[in-house]
């Protein structure tokens, strides 16, 4: 029985709540325990790119005459519920919540500190 090529899912922007340039602690996987800062999220996979974490090498082929070939070492992307944001400035992991202050402007907190990230 042959199987049909399967479809491509619609294009869904999940929230994130968090954003480039955050710092964040990783909670799963090989690198458990880093923290690091975002360097790039991308809503339609789930996924976060973070500086010095989950890094992949690639070997690199010459292009031109006389270019020799290179490694080339690059972080790849985590699933955005590995990773928890991170208080600098109290050492702790926590999770996020969305409060809206006295100018009607909404803002993004940790639970555990009350620390007000933007």
């Amino acid at each position: 029985m042959a199987t049909a090529t399967p479809r491509a899912k619609a294009a869904v922007r999940i929230k994130l709540r968090i954003k480039k340039g955050d710092t964040v602690q990783v909670i799963a996987g090989k690198d458990k325990g880093k923290t690091g800062e975002v360097l790039r999220t991308l809503p339609y996979e789930n996924r976060v790119v973070v500086q010095g974490i989950n890094l992949r090498t690639r070997h690199v082929k010459p292009t031109q005459e006389g270019e020799t070939g290179r490694i080339v070492t690059e972080e790849a992307s985590l699933h955005a519920s590995n990773v928890m944001l991170y208080s600098t400035t109290n050492k702790v992991v926590s999770r996020v919540e969305i409060v809206v202050d006295q100018d009607g402007m909404k803002k993004r907190r940790l639970k555990k500190t009350g620390e007000v990230l933007d």
